[in-house]
């Protein structure tokens, strides 16, 4: 009788266990989500179904017309700018994480939370836990007292454990968990040191169980990589209900916070903050924050309205064009997508005649703010004909548009509500697209330019120089 044959070996053997992808052999990246330490053997043959269904459960099945909607309701901060961003404030049982760069002020900003949450402001005051695993508990008490969030329901706890934190839980019952940060916990009952794939994946895993069980908001601090994504698992942004993203420049005091995922409120809506040596203030009014304030008219400056969720905002866009000493003249950015800037150089000089290929480009914004919507197109290209005319722009006049290769004025979202905020801010002229159905009604003291291309922009604004496009 012939012996037993063994069987057959699959021929993809690993997976990973973030994105699906299989391979033969075991590699230590994975070659399609390209997260290290991810490839997992899942054995020889076809897996079967080892999960069956649960003889009870605890909370069995309900109409959605039986629900009570109330229990997921939003409670406010007491900080505007914060509960903007969340959409009302923060949901009961909604794990929120927060990523930022290093020293942009993300445990300022949430010990600020914590202690405006607990003192309840007008409202019932909540019990709120704050775990730190990257400072002792002296350490955030300093900071509380120089920032003024020192509550009597705040409770501090200095933990590296899982199990401690959860702990921490069960003892206190608080309303709201702020753990700083995910990276920094790791459970006993897993392989690998802090802050690895494994780990992080547990630590989140059981805080998320734990938030949805006992109806616990739950903020997670989340560190960043030198590329700006979030570090650990891509799993870990999937599993939580909001991923916000706080940014600033280190050398401002002006911090940006915003949703990336929100299942509870908008994705568009930006919060505006700043921070100072006492603590951190929510802006209500950012519109002039990111201008300068020079005494006399500058050539290469242009001001243009973009807008933040459904927020305008002033803004300040500013050129410098000088001679190469290269042969490749340079590009430089600060605020601005470098590629989109290349392709307005492109249609500055294509279709509006300037010559500026051979000449070095330096474009910025004021006061750090990062200009990513098209409608500061026509600002740009503004700016870099007021710097090669070297001749300044009106001071009260703001631009927008979007700006494409044909050299056309688009028309862009928002312009009747772009054009009351230039009147609330005390400007008098402003250049927009042009737009078959016309701009409507226009506030008192407001003179309005529609321009359908951007030679259109530069006869208007530069009227003595005859402007004409680059020879076909």
């Amino acid at each position: 009788m012939s012996p037993a044959r063994k069987p057959a070996r699959s021929v993809n053997a690993y997976r990973c266990r973030e994105c699906g992808w299989t391979t033969a052999k075991w590699v230590g990246r994975c070659g399609e989500c390209q997260q290290w330490g991810t490839i997992e053997e899942i054995g020889a043959g076809a897996a079967s179904a080892r999960t069956s269904a649960s003889r009870s459960v605890e909370t069995p099945a309900r109409p959605i017309g039986e629900v009570d909607a109330s229990l997921a309701s939003s409670a406010p901060t007491g900080m505007a700018e914060f509960d903007r961003v969340l959409g009302g404030g923060l949901v009961p049982g909604a794990v929120i994480l927060m990523a930022g760069e290093p020293g942009v002020g993300k445990s300022t900003l949430l010990l600020d939370v914590a202690a405006t949450f607990a003192r309840g402001e007008g409202r019932k005051p909540h019990e709120v836990l704050y775990v730190t695993g990257e400072e002792s508990a002296a350490q955030v008490k300093l900071r509380a007292d120089r920032i003024g969030a020192v509550a009597d329901t705040l409770y501090l706890a200095a933990e590296t454990d899982l199990g401690a934190a959860l702990a921490h839980v069960e003892a206190v019952q608080p309303g709201l968990l702020i753990l700083d940060s995910v990276q920094t916990l790791a459970s006993a009952e897993v392989e690998g040191a802090a802050g690895g794939v494994t780990q992080v994946r547990e630590v989140a895993a059981s805080i998320i169980a734990e938030a949805k069980r006992r109806n616990m908001t739950t903020l997670l601090v989340g560190h960043v990589t030198k590329e700006g994504t979030i570090a650990g698992p891509r799993l870990l942004e999937h599993l939580v209900d909001v991923v916000c993203q706080f940014e600033g420049d280190k050398n401002s005091r002006i911090r940006m916070l915003r949703a990336v995922k929100n299942r509870y409120g908008p994705t568009d809506e930006v919060g505006c903050f700043d921070l100072m040596e006492d603590g951190i203030e929510g802006v209500t009014d950012p519109s002039g924050l990111f201008v300068s304030r020079t005494p006399h008219p500058v050539a290469g400056t242009c001001l243009t309205i973009t807008m933040e969720g459904r927020r305008p905002l002033l803004a300040e866009v500013q050129a410098l064009l000088d001679e190469s000493s290269t042969a490749q003249p340079r590009r430089a950015t600060a605020g601005l997508d470098s590629q989109r800037t290349a392709m307005l150089l492109a249609v500055l000089q294509r279709r509006a005649g300037f010559n500026v290929g051979k000449l070095d480009c330096y474009l910025s914004t004021v006061g750090g703010v990062r200009l990513a919507e098209p409608a500061a197109d026509l600002a740009t290209v503004m700016a870099l004909a007021s710097a090669a005319e070297d001749k300044p722009l009106p001071r009260r006049l703001v631009v927008f548009g979007e700006v494409g290769l044909a050299g056309e004025v688009r028309a862009v979202p928002g312009i009747r509500q772009r054009i009351a905020e230039v009147a609330r801010l005390g400007f008098t002229h402003v250049l927009v697209p042009a737009s078959p159905a016309g701009v409507g009604e226009v506030p008192e003291g407001i003179t309005v330019k529609e321009v359908s291309s951007v030679l259109d922009a530069v006869n208007t604004l530069f009227p003595s120089r005859s402007a004409r496009p680059a020879a076909d």
